[in-house]
């Protein structure tokens, strides 16, 4: 039972103010903290977990089935720990923080990151590994290979990455942590999770920018436009680089 501390009166459940003297209530905040910061490791290591075992599933079995199930798995988890934060999940999918201005940002700022991702993590990739590398060759295999590389990396990314990395994992930590350094949590976690040393090197700053906008704008959907966009251009870039090689089109 809880009671006022100044005049010591019975408070209800529901009570803000205190009936007998009208003093504030002070909540405690400490078990929303708890349950906020046990819900951050518990997304972390199944993610992780996740991002483990898919690599090691796609170096066994690179398949179209695969990837539709492990892309189904990563939905569900999703869905699954957003449904722990149903109401601040939905108030981000608010439209009345976007104007012409922000929007402009998110047309224009990935048309300059997917080119610098492109060619800058290209040229990396042949300084340190000697290999020149094109998504396409693992969609090529497969029937419409554009279509799946579109649904894979410029449909599904935006909308579950966003909803799991920059709205669940972002509320929960803003629960216990300053602005700045759940901006660098998730865009930490973000990158970690991608299992990449090289995607590392761009995604970690890429999830910075888009931490920004979520908490700047309190909306999803800035951070959605921009991860489309900038998925779309590289799967775009992509398909044309590698349709140029006239091997590659005898892989067909």
């Amino acid at each position: 039972m809880n009671s006022c501390k100044i005049c010591q009166a019975v408070l209800n459940p529901g009570d803000i103010y205190c009936g007998n003297c009208g003093t504030k209530r002070r909540i405690d905040r400490s078990k929303k903290e708890n349950d906020s910061v046990r819900q951050v490791i518990v997304f972390y290591i199944t993610f992780l977990i996740f991002a483990v075992v898919s690599y090691v599933t796609y170096l066994e079995n690179n398949s179209l089935l695969t990837e539709i199930v492990l892309e189904s798995i990563f939905v569900l988890l999703t869905l699954g720990f957003s449904l722990f934060d149903i109401k601040g999940i939905l108030a981000l999918y608010r439209f009345d923080r976007i104007n012409w201005k922000n929007l402009l940002f998110a047309f224009i700022f990935p048309l300059f990151s997917a080119i610098a991702v492109y060619f800058g993590m290209g040229l990396l990739n042949e300084l340190l590994f000697f290999e020149d590398y094109n998504l396409f060759y693992d969609y090529i295999s497969y029937d419409n290979p554009f279509l799946w590389a579109f649904i894979f990396y410029a449909i599904l990314p935006p909308i579950f990455e966003e909803l799991a990395f920059r709205g669940f994992l972002f509320n929960k930590l803003r629960d216990v942590a300053s602005a700045n350094v759940t901006i660098l949590a998730t865009a930490f976690i973000f990158a970690l999770v991608h299992f990449s040393f090289i995607s590392f090197i761009w995604i970690f700053p890429f999830g910075i920018v888009l931490g920004y906008l979520r908490h700047r704008f309190k909306t999803l959907w800035l951070g959605m436009i921009v991860h489309f966009i900038h998925n779309l251009l590289v799967v775009l870039i992509e398909y044309y680089y590698f349709y140029q090689d006239p091997w590659n089109v005898l892989l067909e």
